[in-house]
């Protein structure tokens, strides 16, 4: 499976089955894979928008991956939690 069959197949997990980390990692993969590093500009979101401000934790961990190795982690992920939830 490629990344964006990655993509097109995460979709078949039932909602609420993924937890907020399975979650955070689906997404910090994504983003780094698309866009890469989060850009210098960006600003960590403030206290009060605590779902932005964990997403953009779960990113910033990721920083110097390439898009290459995001995409080869995110394609991983997906065929575990696919096994784990179908």
């Amino acid at each position: 499976m490629n990344f964006e069959e990655a993509v097109i197949k995460v979709k078949d997990i039932p909602n609420g089955k993924l937890s907020q980390d399975e979650l955070l990692s689906l997404y910090a993969l994504f983003k780094q894979q698309s866009v890469g590093d989060i850009p210098a500009e960006s600003s960590r979101p403030g206290v009060f928008a605590l779902k932005d401000r964990y997403k953009w934790d779960a990113w910033k961990k990721l920083d110097g991956m390439s898009k290459e190795q995001a995409a080869e982690e995110y394609v991983i992920l997906v065929e575990q939690l696919l096994a784990k939830y179908l």
